[in-house]
């Protein structure tokens, strides 16, 4: 990973020159929106950057793809809409998207900045294409890099060709695992930026970005059928793999699979759902808009309890 000296222009606080992602599908738009309105409430900055929230529906190479199979660590899964995941392939799309200039940052739509998130894009990135932090477990000894909190510098990034790199995992020749985990990048190319800006399920007051990444835990969820397909864990625990593989079969992706569980610290479900509270105060969102994705299961039925009751957000602690 680069050590790189110095070879990009610093910012210049141009809007256009600089953007946030936020990853999205219909099943995590209301997080989308509320990682939105966490960036925005705690930069100083906010004329310096634009956000944009790049939704499932709005790239017709997936739906152009529904129902075939693709690679993901060495079996062959059906692509579908309905996943709580199905976005993260759009990690690989702002450079593209903004004509290969500029800087980006990606985020997923469970990831709530706490941190002013210019201190991220106007940092030296030492020459660096991407900035990230490793994964964690087994994944990040082997490797694996979390793209779900990136920094790209997009000049150095036009072999991202997106809609090809996605439709390569059909045909087999692009796996999804070492797609998503960056180790088709040339490591002299990608560097490291503290885990603290992508803090997985930690809260603290060194954390600058909270992610919720433990998908059975998210606080808005707590209660729901779990609506995700676990992945296979065939290097892990083999029964475990060849169960899961079978209730599929079964039942289908979602069946027997249980029901999301309150998060372990609930200093986190607090600081969400006053993120959620302070957004509807300002009209960010509304409660109709909650009230719509609770009868979808994507929101937990006693939101609006929640947000009555739910203390002020104690993020960021003041220095």
């Amino acid at each position: 990973m680069t050590d790189k000296t110095p070879q990009e222009t610093p910012p210049t606080g141009n809007a256009k020159d600089y953007c946030v992602f936020i990853q999205a599908n219909h099943k995590q738009y209301i997080g989308a929106l509320i990682a939105e309105y966490a960036i925005r409430r705690n930069s100083k900055h906010n004329d310096k950057f634009d956000i944009r929230i790049m939704h499932y529906d709005d790239f017709p190479v997936f739906k152009a793809h529904e129902g075939r199979k693709f690679l993901r660590d060495g079996e062959w899964r059906e692509w579908v809409r309905n996943d709580l995941q199905s976005f993260t392939p759009t990690r690989f799309a702002p450079p593209q998207l903004m004509g290969f200039k500029g800087r980006a940052i990606v985020i997923d739509p469970d990831v709530f900045v706490i941190a002013d998130i210019w201190d991220l894009f106007s940092r030296d990135m030492k020459g660096a294409a991407v900035m990230c932090r490793p994964k964690s477990g087994n994944k990040g000894k082997r490797g694996a890099l979390a793209t779900s909190v990136m920094l790209l510098d997009n000049a150095k990034l036009t072999h991202w060709k997106f809609d090809e790199q996605f439709a390569a995992m059909f045909d087999g020749s692009r796996d999804y695992m070492p797609w998503i985990s960056l180790k088709y990048e040339d490591p002299e190319t990608v560097a490291l930026f503290e885990n603290e800006w992508n803090d997985f399920d930690h809260l603290d007051e060194n954390t600058k970005a909270i992610h919720n990444t433990q998908r059975k835990t998210q606080p808005w969820k707590t209660g729901l059928p779990v609506d995700y397909r676990a992945a296979d864990s065939f290097r892990l625990f083999p029964p475990r793999h060849w169960f899961r593989r079978l209730r599929r079969a079964l039942f289908g992706d979602y069946g027997l699979a249980g029901h999301y569980k309150r998060h372990p610290d609930p200093r986190q479900e607090a600081f969400f759902f006053g993120l959620v509270r302070e957004a509807v105060e300002k009209g960010v969102i509304t409660e109709e808009m909650l009230r719509e994705e609770m009868r979808q299961n994507h929101v937990r039925h006693d939101a609006l309890e929640l947000i009555k009751t739910v203390p002020p957000v104690a993020y960021p602690v003041p220095a």
